[in-house]
């Protein structure tokens, strides 16, 4: 029985470290794709700072405003706001948690992020289930 739990769970491991390598993949395609040089977190973010900004950095307990532009790897756009988005960073996915806060007031820059850090397998409206995103975001202001 132990025998069959633990060949039941390497499996199961398994299967999970192939699909997100294959998202990995996909991401490191796409910046391959671009021509774009990305610095990656230890959750599996990449994000690219085109400008820092000035200031300090937010944290999670920040309240921010962005700018954005969110699409899938096919460049289908599912969300914009170029007025600027306000919301608690707390309130958002975990890929804007651990990157915005990469920017300082005024930085611009690029988000990619797998799934895991998006909407997962079940996706959200017109984001489909397993989608790596990418963020092209502006960090207005927070407080």
């Amino acid at each position: 029985m132990k025998k069959t739990i633990f060949l039941l769970l390497s499996f199961c491991v398994l299967l999970a470290c192939s699909k997100s390598k294959s998202e990995d993949q996909q991401i490191q395609d796409y910046l391959a794709k671009k021509n774009w040089t990305a610095q990656t977190t230890p959750e599996g973010l990449y994000y690219i700072i085109d400008s820092t900004g000035t200031g300090a950095n937010p944290t999670i307990n920040s309240t921010v405003t962005v700018k954005y532009k969110g699409y899938l790897l096919d460049e289908t756009v599912f969300d914009q706001n170029t007025t600027g988005y306000t919301t608690g960073l707390n309130n958002v996915i975990a890929g804007w948690q651990i990157g915005i806060p990469k920017f300082k007031k005024g930085g611009k820059g690029k988000l990619l992020i797998p799934s895991s850090l998006g909407y997962g397998s079940y996706g959200s409206g017109s984001i489909p289930g397993n989608a790596p995103l990418v963020f092209e975001i502006e960090l207005v202001s927070f407080k």
